[in-house]
C-alpha cells in the first residue's frame, strides 16, 4: 500500500513544470524514507527528491516505481488550487494511481485515477565531486539573467573567479554581460550573492536548457550553481525543509555551438 499526503500540494505542481519540459515520461520512485523522480534527456538530467518526513502522511510498505506521463499528471494537477492538499494512493500490484485534491477548508474533494506506464529506463548514479566554484544567488535574479540573455544569444558563458561571476552571451547583432560581486556580510541570505572558488572556471551552456531549469524558481528564493571543468553544472533549488530539485547540464561543445 502506498499513501502520501502533501499539505503544500503546490510544491508538486511547481516541481513538475521544469521536469516535464525536459522529459515526457518518468518513474515516480517511492521508498520508506523518500520520494524521488529522475529524468534525463541527451544533455541534461533532473532529480527531484523529497524526504518522507516532509509529508503530513507517508506510508510506503515496499519500494515501488510507478511510470507516469508527466503531461497527463500536470493536467490532472491543474485541477488543484495552490492551497490544496494533494494525496497519492495506490494499492500493491495495481496498474493505476489515484491523485486526491482536497482544499484546506474541507470542501469539494476531487479524485483522479491514472493508468501507470512501464518505463524501462536506468536510474543514473550521479557522483558528488568537489566543484571548482559554487555560486549562490537569488533565484529570481538568475531567472532574469537567463531570460534576458536568451533574447540575444543561444549560449551563456559562465565565468567564476575570485573577483566575481560573469554571465555573458554573443548573438548575431549584439552581446551582453552580467557581472556580480560577492555580497556584503550583512546582506540578507535570500538577496545575497555568495561565491566560493577553489579555482577559476569558465564554461558555456545552452540557454534553451537553462530556461527550462528556471521554471523551478517558484520553489525557492535561492539557486546554487556548482561548476567544474570536468563535470556538468549543477543548478539546485532547495524546497523549504522538504528536499530539493537539481538539474545537471553538460557544457556545450564547438559542434553544438555551430548547430545552434
Amino acid at each position: 500500500m502506498l499513501e502520501l499526503r502533501l499539505v503544500q500540494g503546490s510544491i508538486l505542481k511547481k516541481a513538475l513544470e521544469p521536469i516535464r519540459d525536459l522529459v515526457n515520461d518518468a518513474n515516480f520512485d517511492f521508498s520508506e524514507t523518500e520520494f524521488s523522480i529522475q529524468g534525463h534527456s541527451p544533455m541534461a538530467v533532473v532529480m527531484l527528491w523529497l524526504r518522507a518526513d516532509g509529508f503530513e502522511k507517508y506510508r510506503c510498505d515496499r519500494s515501488v516505481s510507478m511510470g507516469m506521463n508527466l503531461a497527463s499528471v500536470a493536467k490532472m494537477l491543474k485541477c488543484a488550487d495552490n492551497e490544496d492538499v494533494i494525496s497519492i494512493k495506490a494499492e500493491d500490484e495495481s496498474d493505476t494511481v489515484t491523485f486526491i485534491l482536497e482544499p484546506p477548508n474541507h470542501g469539494k474533494i476531487t479524485e483522479l485515477e491514472m493508468h501507470l506506464m512501464d518505463i524501462d529506463t536506468e536510474r543514473l548514479d550521479i557522483p558528488e565531486p568537489e566543484h571548482d566554484a559554487i555560486v549562490t544567488m537569488p533565484s529570481a535574479k538568475f531567472a532574469s539573467i537567463c531570460s534576458g540573455l536568451s533574447s540575444i544569444g543561444k549560449t551563456v558563458v559562465i565565468s567564476v573567479t575570485h573577483e566575481g561571476v560573469k554571465f555573458s552571451t554573443t548573438g548575431e547583432v549584439a552581446s551582453a554581460n552580467f557581472v556580480f560581486r560577492q555580497s556584503n556580510a550583512d546582506a540578507k541570505p535570500e538577496e545575497a550573492t555568495v561565491i566560493k572558488v577553489n579555482k577559476p572556471v569558465t564554461l558555456p551552456f545552452s540557454l534553451r536548457y537553462m530556461n527550462s531549469f528556471i521554471k523551478a524558481t517558484p520553489l525557492s528564493t535561492v539557486v546554487k550553481l556548482s561548476l567544474s571543468s570536468d563535470f556538468p553544472i549543477v543548478v539546485g533549488y532547495s524546497i523549504a525543509d522538504k528536499g530539493f530539485i537539481q538539474f545537471y547540464l553538460a557544457p556545450k561543445i564547438e559542434e553544438e555551438e555551430n548547430e545552434s
